[in-house]
């Protein structure tokens, strides 16, 4: 099976780093170096391609910005590179180009093959493709809800299908008791609403305003406000047009027109242009007789009734009553109304509605009761196959005595939910509580391993863990900065041999400071600085032969050429690929 691959990263200007390249292979990788030499900056910079935190103060003295790139071979397919692509991504020949820039005022950019990318976008990817682990992990493991996401990790679907019913269940849940809350905790809120809304939509019914009436009302309010000048303009309009009854001598328009026609008629027949103009005539006498028709009508209709008027102005009075308080003009005013009144319901509807939220909640508290015992049942059985795997692999790292169990647990609260016959607590991952329990030798009683491990127990406890994962729930490449912590003797060969065989399922990097656990590598990379404090790329360099041999007598004796530490440390190489 092909696996995706860290190949190289190189580093500049980050801590002590001046500009390095680490070149990493498939199997297992050593790191190792002085104190203070800078080996935990290969785990910094990993963490900041996987989208980690960025910090100012790792940029190096000095320097603009510190970046870091890196390479990973991908097989093609995989969520990794689907994510990738479809952040417009592009591979190089199988090879995910990584790059990640701090500048020294905590600014951060990534990029991933040629794009510039979300930092969030990494932190995505690096679910699949790594897991990094250092002391803080470490200590992350002693929360209780890291234990129980671990165990819900190893569990798989068996504990997440009812896991995602349950987590659907109980958001619905607190949906449902977040409304009826409101509903019953603001009841005289609510109560007043209605009032206010009742109140107006009385007052718009007892006015009964229609659509377009303030528009009409204005208009015949101008009108009836100026009826004697509009039916003196029309008379006299009219006059002008059709003629005077009590002025026969008089010349009207319609006279006039009519005389043009008849001189016009007479010689039509000569000229088809002056035909034309004659009908055209014609057409203008008969407009002019239609306008001063109308205009005669008009003057007849006009009603100039002085209480027509006040009846007018007093409907505006009460229209415009209306538009002050709900809508600025009597449109808006019947939407306010049509609005209102499907809030009203809604509001006297309170009562019905409790009723109808009580009972959805007290069904969903029961359905998430049975959820929740299903729930803990699969947690129950995966903690005992988790625990004695685990148990198994402390076996082998010289832990033969020690046993690991889990203990599920639930509280009692009479507001949570019924299991079992008991009314427990309950939260968006259900009513367990997880805890991890070590008992280092027989007759030791179990112990939560915040109490009950030491940091060597505790380091070989992580590494047990994860490499139970590594069978159940692998990642392609591991790094463990210093989980050897605490550790020596017979152990810290143990966790070599382990971290070896965790090598041949996925590509392991290990910084560490025990020769044991460096012999049992299949590559072994020295970090060191130059003299004026600066890690460059001559510090980052493949031991072979002679040179790891030399580096591996420094860790065991402090001293490359004591002939008594060489012989150990080629006998530690020895023991390590005689297990191979």
């Amino acid at each position: 099976m092909v696996v995706s691959v860290l190949e190289e990263m190189r580093i500049r200007s980050l801590g002590v780093i001046d500009d390095a390249v680490v070149e990493l292979s498939p199997g297992f990788t050593a790191v190792t170096g002085e104190t203070g030499a800078g080996k935990t900056m290969v785990v910094t910079s990993l963490g900041l391609l996987l989208g980690g935190r960025a910090d100012a103060a790792l940029v190096r003295i000095g320097a603009r910005n510190a970046v870091v790139e890196g390479r990973i071979a991908v097989p093609e397919g995989s969520p990794a590179v689907v994510r990738a692509e479809e952040a417009g991504a592009e591979l190089d020949e199988g090879t995910l180009l990584v790059s990640r820039t701090v500048s020294a005022e905590g600014r951060s950019r990534a990029h991933l093959g040629g794009r510039s990318v979300p930092v969030g976008l990494l932190a995505e990817l690096a679910d699949d493709l790594v897991a990094v682990h250092g002391q803080s992990d470490q200590q992350g493991l002693l929360k209780l809800s890291r234990q129980r996401q671990a165990l819900d990790r190893y569990a798989g679907y068996a504990v997440a299908v009812p896991l995602g019913k349950y987590a659907e269940a109980y958001k619905r849940l607190r949906a449902v008791a977040v409304e009826l809350e409101e509903i019953t905790t603001r009841a005289r809120e609510r109560a007043q609403e209605a009032d206010l809304l009742r109140f107006g939509l009385e007052e718009i019914a007892a006015v009964e305003p229609r659509a377009g009436e303030d528009t009409e009302l204005a208009e015949e309010a101008e009108r009836l406000g100026h009826a004697e000048a509009l039916a003196s303009a029309a008379a006299v309009a009219h006059a002008a047009l059709a003629g005077n009854p009590e002025d026969p001598e008089g010349v009207d328009a319609g006279t006039l027109v009519a005389g043009a026609q008849r001189a016009l008629e007479a010689v039509r027949a000569h000229d088809p242009a002056l035909a034309a103009l004659t009908d055209r005539i014609g057409e203008i006498g008969i407009l002019l007789r239609d306008v001063a028709g109308e205009l005669a009508g008009y003057a007849d209709d006009l009603d100039a009734d002085p209480l027509r008027l006040a009846a007018v102005e007093e409907r505006r009075a009460a229209l415009t009553a209306l538009t002050r308080k709900y809508g600025e003009d009597v449109a808006a005013v019947l939407a306010w109304a049509e609005r209102s009144a499907a809030r009203l319901i809604e509001l006297e509807g309170d009562d019905e509605r409790i009723g109808e939220l009580t009972a959805e909640r007290d069904a969903l508290r029961v359905e998430l009761g049975a959820l929740a015992e299903e729930l803990s049942q699969a947690r129950a059985e995966a903690a005992e196959r988790f625990a004695a795997a685990v148990t198994e692999e402390l076996a082998s790292l010289a832990m033969p005595h020690a046993r690991v169990s889990f203990e599920i647990r639930q509280t009692e609260d009479p507001d949570g939910v019924e299991v079992n016959g008991r009314t427990v607590a309950y939260g968006p991952s259900g009513v367990d509580e997880v805890e991890l329990l070590l008992a280092p030798h027989p007759g030791a009683p179990p112990r939560p391993i915040a109490k009950g491990a030491s940091g060597g127990e505790l380091s070989r406890v992580m590494l047990a863990v994860e490499v139970v994962f590594a069978g159940t729930d692998p990642v392609p490449t591991y790094l463990f900065d210093e989980v050897d912590a605490g550790v020596g003797g017979k152990a810290a060969v143990e966790i070599g041999r382990r971290l070896a065989r965790l090598a041949k399922k996925a590509q392991v990097v290990v910084v560490t400071h025990l020769p044991q656990v460096a012999a049992f590598a299949d590559r072994q990379l020295l970090v060191e600085k130059t003299n004026d404090g600066s890690v460059t790329r001559s510090g980052v360099k493949v031991l072979e032969g002679e040179d790891r041999v030399r580096e591996l007598s420094r860790m065991l004796a402090g001293q490359e050429d004591s002939e008594t530490a060489r012989a150990h440390a080629e006998e530690l190489l020895a023991a390590a690929r005689a297990d191979a």
